[in-house]
Formats: C-alpha cells, structure tokens, sequence
C-alpha cells in the first residue's frame, strides 16, 4: 500500500528544489501538529489561512483535516460498537494512530516530502 500521495512529486520524495520553501514546510508540519491537540480545528484554520499560497500547505492541510473526518467516523463506529464489546478493543488501536499518523505525516511535511495518511477517507479533495 503506497501511503505517500501521489501529488506533484514522486510518492515519498522531495519536491524539486526551490518549489517548497522553510515556510511551507513548517506551516505544514504545523498543520499535523496540531490536530494532535485540536483535532481537526488547528489544521482548518492554518489550511484556510495558507491554502491560497501554498500548493503543499493545501496537500497537506486536505490530508489532515480528511483523516481527522475519517478519525471522528471511526471514533463513532468504535463507541457505537462498544454495545456489543468490541469496541474496547477498537478504542486503544484508535488511539494509537490519532497519535502515531499525525506525528510521522509532521516529519515528512518537515523533510519536504508529501506524505497520505493510511485509512484517510478522501472527502475533501
């Protein structure tokens, strides 16, 4: 399963040189960062405020606020299947990559590299 994006640059690699800036780097590493702590709130506002500027801040603020949807549906799944238990076992797994995606989605925003979030669903394209 490929889980770099297939954007303007190859899967995983680093945008040609001059075509992302320190700027764009950071907005994006921030844009993840963020829903560590807000959910999908922190990267909705960076994302709306820098979309117009930055092809890559807009990649990677669609990446994190579509897998911050698909984290809230997964969520309700999981509590609507605690009736029937097996959500106690759905919830830490949950947890587990709320944290985990968000962190390494940061570092390839760092590194320049475009980066998709593995059970994203694509709402916003």
């Amino acid at each position: 399963m490929n889980w770099a994006g297939p954007a303007p640059a190859v899967a995983g690699a680093p945008a040609p040189p001059g075509t992302i800036t320190a700027d764009d780097r950071s907005m994006s590493m921030l844009i993840h960062l963020l829903s560590l702590v807000s959910g999908f709130v922190g990267p909705l506002i960076v994302w709306l405020i820098k979309r117009d500027q930055s092809a890559f801040v807009d990649y990677h603020g669609k990446e994190a606020l579509n897998f911050q949807i698909s984290m809230f549906i997964y969520w309700t799944g999981a509590l609507l299947a605690m009736i029937i238990l097996i959500g106690f076992l759905l919830i830490p797994v949950l947890l587990v990559l709320q944290i985990l995606f968000p962190i390494l989605a940061a570092v390839a925003a760092n590194k320049g590299e475009y980066y998709r979030y593995p059970l994203s669903i694509r709402l916003i394209s």
